[in-house]
């Protein structure tokens, strides 16, 4: 069983917890951010212009209500009940806006629905082997959809999963895993899955010494029809006399 199947619910329930009095208001969302750094990088544009879209690793639900509000219809898809409740606390009844409580791999395996566009904004994609999850995604995309993901650059020469304690170092151990991937690993893999059009790279930070950004953009082919199963060898023969 993957370290990362029973720390995570656990970590993201942590993750930006309210510590102010009564309920938490929603922030004001007038932007879509995939950077760390505010108004850095690219918007929604990097999307393309998505009907539908699907969100791996949604959190407080930010970046789903900013498409939503503007006519996309949105499934945002989070690991945490915490989180999710805080998104539906905040969002709930935004016209086409939906949150799911589960794993990412498990939805995708389970659900039946494509989608224009699947990313992951600092989110699964960071903490699922992307081996195991990009073929899903390829599964849950219509042809030509996007798939598009952000996420703290890797640290050349280290690459793989990367263990750290969620809840740093004091208090009960809380191990997670999160995957770093160079551009041309992610590259690679996406071409093994497929996709086409692959765009992966780092951002720089606005400042040079600070962490950059990888930035992975690819399509989902067109899906073709299988070929009619191949006659046995030799069925065209004609009979030997």
């Amino acid at each position: 069983m993957p370290l990362t199947s029973k720390s995570l619910p656990e970590y993201w329930n942590t993750y930006k917890p309210h510590k102010g009095e009564g309920r938490p208001s929603p922030p004001v969302v007038d932007s879509f951010e995939w950077t760390q750094y505010p108004g850095h990088g690219p918007g929604p544009d990097f999307l393309g212009q998505p009907r539908t879209a699907l969100e791996l690793g949604s959190a407080e639900g930010k970046e789903a209500y900013y498409l939503a509000s503007r006519g996309v219809e949105v499934t945002a898809v989070d690991f945490s009940p915490a989180q999710t409740a805080r998104a539906r606390l905040w969002w709930e009844g935004t016209p086409g806006l939906s949150f799911v409580n589960a794993e990412a791999c498990d939805y995708l395996s389970s659900s039946a629905t494509t989608y224009d566009a699947v990313y992951s904004r600092w989110g699964a994609a960071w903490f699922t082997d992307p081996a195991v999850l990009v073929p899903l995604i390829g599964r849950r995309l219509a042809p030509r959809g996007v798939l598009a993901l952000s996420q703290a650059e890797p640290i050349d020469g280290f690459y793989g999963p990367q263990a750290m304690y969620g809840n740093g170092l004091s208090g009960r151990r809380l191990p997670v895993l999160r995957w770093s991937y160079s551009p041309g690993m992610w590259t690679d893999l996406l071409a093994e899955s497929g996709f086409t059009d692959i765009d992966a790279y780092v951002l720089p930070a606005p400042e040079p010494d600070n962490v950059g950004t990888l930035m992975v953009r690819a399509q989902a082919p067109v899906k073709r029809r299988k070929p009619p199963a191949q006659r046995r060898r030799g069925a065209e023969l004609p009979p030997a006399g």
